[in-house]
């Protein structure tokens, strides 16, 4: 991708590691926290089924200024039904963003200014029947009832949506009472988004998720399901409920609420790279072990590795620099958002040539310590925000979603962007706006190789067929609230 030039006249001079920009956004053209899916009405806990947030928890670079952004699976932060981990029918869903850097030449602030804008929503469906839940259908304890899972878009538009609402998988088998098939079945309509990453040909994104976890392939203009990947049956977990921890009872798989959380893809666009937030049950959670898996596009071929967690609680994202290193983001769980001071946020540079498949592998802490890839401290993301005057309790618990952007040249030097945004859980007025953090590596500090994009298709901003099937929409999502 062609560096933009810069003239460094009027505006402070940067350095390799710098801050040089930050963006939020509060909302687009449909009005303050809406997005453009066109959706009306409310969720079942009250929330508006457009509203804007969490986009953070994914960032993919597509091109030009244009990114692709992935809330997870909604808004559930307001109690009202814990039989559901307070989930909704929020329909799963990207944001493609314009993310566009200039020259800051006022003399204050940054060397950059960023200008984030919405530019349209895409709504992810599947084309043949997926499994949605009962609900929960009579009132205990001051729990509020709900219906089936299904949305009411499903009917309106003869397709099935993807949703984060928790009970949404396939029924249980009546002499057990757990489901047939486990976390792994690709019919589930749960689907809890986290790391996202767009395809060479700009025609697809690739998005994993916790819930599976799943890694999926979606049309980029259409949102439709086109292929599913297989990952390694020791990520899944066998007992499913809505009720999350309960799936803790599980001796194998991933942790509940902590599957893979991230996704990167090797600039060739031949291999994806996911990494799981938490280490799985059968590793043991103390052992501070968190798998990584590569899945070969081609032939769906997948290889395990292990990473060790330093000083972070959990990660939350990777992402490639070249064909075999790839930046890491550990974070704790502080910060604003949480109620307390953040302190670590931080990339950790790996390399995975030469290192050991610990596929086979399986409850050994010392064996998969053994073979965990090396890892170096890249960006000290606090340590960098606290220079530039933002205290740590500002800064966001959830920086999640971390991508490189488009080269720029200052003062001569080719530098690379790299933009690193937050998930605020759909909660602006207690986790902060949906924020975006730009950060400048001169050339000579990494062996970077840029993913080439052969087309940029940008999809519509609003998928919605006419009036009347907006207004149809919104009476049935009027009429379905409890």
């Amino acid at each position: 991708m062609a560096a933009a030039a810069f003239s460094n006249a009027a505006h402070a001079s940067i350095a390799s590691g710098d801050l040089i920009a930050i963006g939020s956004l509060s909302g687009s053209g449909a009005g303050l926290n809406a997005d453009l899916s066109g959706l009306t009405g409310t969720l079942e806990n009250g929330v508006a089924a457009n509203y804007l947030g969490g986009i953070g928890s994914g960032l993919a670079y597509a091109g030009g200024n244009i990114f692709i952004a992935t809330p997870d699976r909604g808004p559930n932060a307001v109690a009202y039904n814990s039989g559901l981990n307070d989930t909704v029918s929020y329909i799963s869903r990207f944001q493609t963003v314009s993310l566009d850097l200039s020259a800051n030449h006022s003399g204050t602030g940054l060397a950059y200014n960023l200008a984030p804008k919405l530019v349209s929503t895409t709504l992810l469906s599947n084309a043949t029947a997926l499994n949605y839940g009962a609900g929960v259908g009579k009132q205990v304890g001051g729990v509020t009832p709900v219906g089936n899972g299904a949305p009411a878009l499903n009917a309106a538009n003869n397709t099935y949506y993807f949703t984060g609402r928790s009970d949404n998988f396939g029924s249980a088998n009546p002499l057990t009472g757990i489901p047939d098939a486990s976390s792994a079945n690709a019919s589930n309509a749960r689907f809890d988004p986290e790391g996202v990453r767009v395809s060479n040909d700009g025609k697809s994104v690739f998005i994993s998720d916790e819930y599976g976890p799943y890694v999926y392939q979606f049309d980029r203009a259409t949102g439709q399901r086109i292929r599913v990947f297989n990952l390694p049956a020791n990520l899944d977990v066998a007992k499913l409920s809505p009720v999350g921890k309960t799936e803790e009872s599980n001796t194998s798989g991933r942790v509940d609420n902590k599957g893979m959380e991230g996704l990167a893809l090797t600039p060739d666009g031949k291999t994806l790279v996911g990494i799981m937030q938490a280490p799985l049950l059968q590793d043991g959670k103390k052992s501070g072990i968190d798998r990584i898996v590569t899945i070969d596009i081609a032939t769906g071929a997948t290889h395990e590795y292990a990473y060790q967690l330093t000083t972070g609680s959990g990660v939350s994202e990777i992402v490639a620099i070249n064909d075999h290193e790839f930046l890491v983001d550990e974070r704790d769980g502080s910060g604003l958002g949480n109620g307390d001071s953040a302190a670590v946020k931080q990339l950790f540079k790996i390399d995975l040539s030469g290192v050991t498949d610990i596929s086979a592998f399986s409850g050994s802490t010392a064996a998969l310590q053994a073979t965990a890839v090396p890892n170096t401290l890249f960006l000290d993301v606090v340590k960098s925000l606290n220079a530039n005057g933002i205290s740590s309790d500002k800064i966001p618990a959830k920086l999640e979603g971390v991508s490189f952007g488009r080269d720029i040249t200052d003062g001569g030097v080719l530098y690379h962007t790299l933009f690193v945004a937050n998930d605020n859980d759909f909660l602006p007025n207690v986790a902060g706006t949906n924020q975006f953090y730009v950060f400048a590596f001169a050339d000579s500090a990494l062996n970077y190789q840029a993913q080439q994009f052969s087309a940029v298709p940008v999809p519509g901003a609003v998928w919605l067929f006419g009036s009347a099937l907006m207004g149809f929409v919104g009476r049935s999502a009027r009429k379905n609230r409890c």
